[in-house]
């Protein structure tokens, strides 16, 4: 039923990713999503892509502005060709002071900045694989040079899938114009949020580019508190209120709180954060706010949990790793089940 993503910690370096990698093929994932934060997304997927022969591997998600698409576009060829097809390339914008500040990168225009990222991305890819001239030019990228000496050349599977992160409305439309799939933010899994709000703007992309979206890889990688007893989900339940408020305290993700009519939260824990009482937050994040976005099950019973949520709503979903390699033999058997 779903193909199943391991997600990776974010603070996992290159020492372990090969190692975490081999670990979610054993157990029967069918993918990996490395990150871009603590350490270099590329360099962890190539390790990943190493380490195993037929998990597929992609960034979730590569911060796309500090990077020139060209470098990007090279990195992913390579990729692309050591793995033999197994690579998919997860793009986002991270947001403004992290750009500016932590990167030292231009911040124009999210949106268009991103699609013509995307697009030159596309193209250079197409000069790679048949030889013409690469000529794309746009508002904020322009490339019209790639001499013979420095085009890697075709591959055997050269449709490098383009993923996309998304949010706001504008940005989730124009992903379904012209990405390969989306990847969620952990605070719009919610089934309502994804049926009502997150797939008619994809769908009103998918008509605006005249595309009917059949192949499109929507990923939904909500948080999720599961293990082997009820007395490690309950644990992991409350690790999950904490991350939800910090979350939260960012307002550019309450648009999912308002769907349920809990704007006010949104205000709380930003409150909280600016007067620097961080320990306050999970008293804020109810028992029903985890409900509606943590799905919550053992081993046993998280399979089910996941079908009754997302089927009819996605094809793939990302999956917590057993952070006890003993057990998982017990997850493992819930992957397969959530694969049938």
């Amino acid at each position: 039923m779903f193909e199943v993503f391991a997600a990776t910690p974010e603070n996992m370096g290159p020492g372990d990713i090969g190692h975490h990698a081999s670990r979610a093929e054993a157990m029967g994932f069918d993918g990996l999503q490395v990150p871009d934060a603590i350490h270099d997304g590329l360099l962890l997927s190539a390790m990943a892509l190493n380490a195993t022969s037929n998990l597929i591997v992609g960034t979730g998600v590569l911060v796309a502005f500090p990077r020139s698409p060209m470098t990007v576009a090279i990195a992913s060829w390579d990729l692309q060709k050591m793995s033999g097809g197994r690579f998919e390339l997860g793009l986002g914008t991270q947001i403004k002071p992290n750009i500016e500040q932590r990167y030292s990168a231009r911040w124009d225009s999210p949106v268009p900045q991103l699609r013509e990222y995307v697009q030159s991305v596309k193209a250079i890819f197409h000069s790679f694989q048949t030889g013409e001239r690469l000529d794309f030019q746009g508002e904020h990228y322009r490339f019209t040079k790639l001499q013979p000496f420095f085009n890697p050349g075709p591959i055997d599977h050269p449709d490098i899938p383009i993923l996309c992160g998304a949010v706001g409305p504008d940005m989730t439309r124009m992903v379904g114009r012209i990405a390969d799939g989306m990847i969620t933010h952990p605070t719009n899994t919610p089934p309502e949020y994804i049926r009502e709000i997150c797939l008619p703007r994809l769908q009103a992309g998918f008509e605006k580019a005249g595309r009917d979206g059949a192949d499109f890889k929507l990923i939904l990688g909500p948080l999720t508190a599961t293990g082997k007893s009820e007395g490690v989900v309950a644990a992991e339940w409350e690790k999950q209120r904490n991350l939800l408020g910090f979350l939260y305290s960012t307002p550019a993700y309450w648009p999912s709180l308002e769907l349920f009519g809990w704007q006010d939260l949104g205000q709380q824990l930003l409150d909280v954060t600016r007067a620097g009482n961080w320990q306050d937050m999970p008293g804020i994040i109810t028992d029903e706010v985890l409900e509606k976005f943590v799905p919550r099950g053992t081993y046993d019973d998280i399979a089910s949990v996941f079908k009754e949520r997302y089927t009819g709503l996605t094809r793939r979903v990302t999956f917590p790793m057993p952070e006890d390699p003993a057990d998982d033999k017990l997850a493992a058997q819930a992957i397969a089940r959530m694969k049938l």
